[in-house]
């Protein structure tokens, strides 16, 4: 029977956001993956974010490595509208790293979860 535990980030205290210093690749770092390639191991990553800066910021998302397209998702984040939803429950294993990096260093915040997941 398949076991899902909720988990934070591991860049994260405490489950805090985790402020993008980074305006450039490699990105701040937001979680690293379960180690391992074991069959039916992984992470299941949910990210948000939040831009507190007074225009809009772009924000790239390093899902798993730095190969631009591949491995890049890139966003567009409005002004102070809230939370919005980055990553919906994409999966990583074998300590693949998800980082970030934005347009405008320390305007925005990443918070989230994680569920380790294990067949």
């Amino acid at each position: 029977m398949a076991q899902a535990f909720k988990r934070k980030l591991s860049g994260s205290t405490d489950g805090s956001p985790i402020k993008v210093v980074a305006t450039a690749t490699a990105g701040t770092t937001i979680h690293t993956a379960v180690a391992g390639t074991t069959a039916g191991t992984f992470d299941e990553i949910y990210l948000y974010a939040q831009n507190n800066h007074t225009t809009t910021v772009t924000l790239t998302i390093e899902f798993g490595g730095a190969t631009a397209p591949d491995q890049n998702i890139i966003m567009t984040l409005a002004s102070k509208s809230g939370l919005q939803l980055i990553i919906p429950g994409l999966i990583l294993q074998n300590g693949l790293t998800v980082k970030a990096f934005a347009s405008v260093a320390n305007v925005v915040c990443l918070s989230g979860f994680v569920n380790s997941i294990t067949d």
